[in-house]
């Protein structure tokens, strides 16, 4: 059942409701346009906020549900992590778009809602933090999301490791971003 709902969730996160949604609308492809990154963030640049809050949500329960369905098969806290973060892999590189995905952000915070709410909620008040303060999202994921860490070795030590591959792959997946912010270039709201 593991190895069966890891690959239904990469399938899952494989879907790009950017892409998808921008389709839909006969809209930009945002691959190609604003930073080029399919995710809810560019979105917002290139097609609005009803399209980036589709996309969001979207991304989120990408996220969620597979956890949510681990759980419901009764399936370990870990495993279940396993399970969320082959969903979040899928949003990255998607089968079906050619393995150019998106960021992971949301995704992942579908994840973490699913595994350890309280860890969703230090992120999330951690990315809302930072992006009010400084209008960049990049910067935002990239100090919520390893900030989970420390929580999660306390309160919840059965997901570390997977977690922890999952923060490893979203700053992997920021590195321009990184990049851009040390060169004073990164693109703000």
């Amino acid at each position: 059942m593991f190895w069966l709902l890891t690959l239904l969730a990469y399938l899952l996160g494989s879907l790009s409701f950017a892409i998808l949604l921008s389709r839909l609308v006969d809209g930009p492809d945002p691959r190609t346009s604003g930073s080029g990154n399919p995710g809810a963030t560019n979105m917002l640049r290139v097609a609005g906020w009803r399209l980036a809050a589709v996309t969001l949500l979207g991304d989120l329960l990408k996220g969620y549900l597979p956890v949510l369905i681990a759980y419901l098969a009764g399936l370990s806290a870990q495993q279940q992590a396993w399970v969320g973060l082959a969903a979040v892999l899928g949003h990255l590189y998607p089968l079906y778009f050619r393995f150019r995905g998106g960021k992971g952000v949301a995704t992942a915070a579908g994840l973490l809602i699913g595994i350890f709410p309280p860890a969703a909620l230090l992120a999330v008040t951690a990315w809302l933090l930072v992006f009010l303060l400084t209008r960049t999202s990049s910067l935002a994921s990239l100090i919520a999301t390893p900030l989970i860490l420390p929580l999660l070795a306390w309160q919840h030590p059965a997901v570390l490791l997977p977690i922890s591959m999952l923060t490893v792959l979203i700053v992997w997946r920021h590195r321009s971003n990184l990049q851009d912010l040390l060169a004073k270039r990164e693109r703000h709201f």
